[in-house]
């Protein structure tokens, strides 16, 4: 499940979920629960150089290789990381990883 994903590309484990809950500062048991539809909440709230980055941050890649990888500088690179994380923990995006976003119906 979730093999061939831009997480796993970087991470030896589907271990998104307890990123998520440290970054989003969220318990994982409120999560929903099923691992597809998580990624695909994840995917949809981050463009795919968010997703990356987080991917490859959460791997602990040297700042060296990210900044290869997107073409930035050091300024450039803490902004891209200083801006993700500040996504992640706003209320209409870490709200969307929960189990009960998804019976809400707007």
């Amino acid at each position: 499940m979730l093999e061939n994903t831009v997480w796993r590309q970087y991470n030896s484990e589907n271990n998104y979920r307890q990123m998520l809950a440290r970054f989003c500062k969220m318990d994982i048991e409120s999560l929903i629960e099923d691992d597809k539809i998580l990624y695909g909440v994840l995917k949809a709230k981050l463009t795919k150089k968010e997703l990356k980055l987080f991917a490859m941050d959460s791997a602990q890649i040297e700042d060296a290789e990210l900044k290869s990888e997107f073409s930035m500088n050091d300024e450039e690179l803490e902004k891209a990381k200083f801006k993700l994380y500040k996504k992640l923990k706003q209320d209409k995006v870490r709200l969307s990883f929960r189990e009960s976003a998804l019976t809400y119906n707007a």
